[in-house]
């Protein structure tokens, strides 16, 4: 930090977590909702990146859970002895906010709790997706195959090619190939219930990833516009309200 610049209030817009598995709640309606269950946190600053050093601000955290010092590699074990802290296997950087309260900013060895998200509506969650292995293009990319009977190969691609001119395969063509264990990201869930005792937070929807995964939680970049039938209040009838607005005038 330079002489005379004033810290800047912060504070961690994300954390690190594991996903538990799925499970559905019934809401006031009685309709069902099905919901995943996450572990998110406990969480400790691991590194403070600073704009005037790094070029931008963003806090790195890592994942408080029981793990062998000796299965970190080298340079993990000096980052992390460097400030005393813990052994943490997943690490990673979140973004960070201006905090009104004025509490300062954010520091190496403060703890990231699953309270951040009270009082948040959405999520984005940020996951590596179940890994299928190569496939075909009928379950890649949803191709409807050939005919199933008189010995036709069903799900065969098909022909590739573009005759003698540009006599080669167009970038981008839908082939086969590897399918998942790619990096995806689950915007505007719908949270559903904060457990500040069992560290857990409940979101409703799918999240990316095999049971046991893990994920980085963040609060919502883009939140849905709140409006009129959404968000679970009732929906205006317009019929309903074109004649009252006529009465009144």
């Amino acid at each position: 930090m330079l002489v005379g610049e004033k810290e800047m209030a912060t504070k961690v817009t994300g954390i690190l977590g594991k996903k538990v598995g799925m499970t559905q709640l019934f809401d006031s309606k009685g309709d069902v909702r099905p919901v995943t269950v996450l572990q998110a946190g406990p969480c400790v600053v691991t590194q403070h990146k600073l704009a005037t050093k790094d070029g931008y601000e963003a806090a790195q955290i890592g994942l408080v859970e029981f793990v062998k010092e000796s299965r970190l590699t080298k340079p993990a074990r000096g980052h992390l002895a460097k400030n005393n802290l813990p052994p943490v296997k997943f690490m990673r950087e979140v973004p960070l906010e201006s905090d009104g309260d004025g509490e300062g900013a954010v520091k190496v060895g403060d703890r990231v709790l699953v309270e951040i998200f009270e009082g948040e509506k959405f999520v984005d969650i940020v996951g590596v997706s179940k890994g299928k292995g190569f496939q075909g293009v009928v379950k890649r990319h949803h191709f409807a195959g050939g005919p199933k009977s008189h010995g036709s190969m069903f799900q065969i691609t098909g022909s590739i090619g573009s005759s003698a001119f540009p006599s080669r395969v167009f970038k981008g063509m839908r082939m086969s190939g590897h399918m998942g264990h790619a990096r995806v990201t689950q915007r505007n869930l719908r949270v559903l219930g904060v457990d500040k005792e069992e560290n857990l937070l409940v979101v409703e929807g799918s999240v990316p990833g095999p049971q046991g995964g893990y994920l980085v939680i963040m609060k919502a970049k883009k939140p849905p516009r709140e409006r009129r039938g959404f968000a679970g209040s009732a929906t205006v009838d317009p019929l309903k309200a074109a004649k009252r607005a006529a009465k009144k005038a």
